[in-house]
């Protein structure tokens, strides 16, 4: 299974992401915002990086260029997971950087696939 972060500042969402996961058999580690992030991305090297876009302090699409521009993040992959679910949203998203683009509300089948789809 594959060992995920999840990367959001409302904790019931954190919670419910982290409950679909470990139910599922992944390895999961959360944060409720993005500070440090680089160094916990590049301490648990997960498989796949979930990122909410609207966070305080640095939003998603910060956290993503900042992950993106690093030689030791650049290679992990990020889904934005966001309630901004607009086409130009995602575009943004993908143009930022983001490997794929979830929108909220989603259903459980639709979180494991995204993160079956990075699962190594």
């Amino acid at each position: 299974m594959a060992k995920v972060m999840v990367v959001d500042d409302a904790f019931s969402e954190l919670k419910l992401m982290e409950s679909i996961l470990l139910g599922a058999g992944h390895q999961v580690v959360t944060l409720i915002d993005g500070e440090a992030l680089e160094d916990k991305v590049t301490s648990e090297r997960p498989d796949v990086l979930l990122l909410d876009i609207v966070m305080p302090k640095r939003n998603g699409y910060e956290l993503l260029r900042s992950l993106k521009r690093n030689a030791q993040t650049r290679t992990t992959p990020v889904v934005l997971v966001s309630s901004k679910n607009q086409e130009s949203d995602r575009v943004w998203g993908k143009r930022q950087g983001a490997d794929d683009y979830l929108p909220k509300p989603f259903t459980s089948d639709q979180l494991l696939s995204m993160v079956g789809r990075f699962a190594h």
